[in-house]
């Protein structure tokens, strides 16, 4: 398995590209040293609002989820 291939890059990676569009990637590490998987949210820099992740609970939003709405950004499909 490469380094491209890990979550800890992975999320790295989608945090610059978030970046370029004014949002930030959250990430639940409180949950995640209670021994429950950790999510993600995505909030919007300026008005402060969580965009994906925060239904039907929050930080529901897995890694998979933020790399798909970033590529539809990136597509400018969003």
């Amino acid at each position: 398995m490469s380094r491209k291939e890990f979550d800890a890059s992975r999320i790295r990676r989608a945090k610059r590209i978030a970046a370029r569009y004014g949002l930030t990637i959250l990430t639940a590490e409180k949950i995640k040293v209670l021994g429950q998987p950790g999510g993600h949210a995505l909030r919007d820099d300026k008005s402060f609002k969580i965009i994906l992740g925060d239904e039907p609970k929050p930080f529901s939003a897995t890694l998979e989820d933020i790399e798909a709405y970033i590529e539809k950004l990136e597509a400018g499909e969003e």
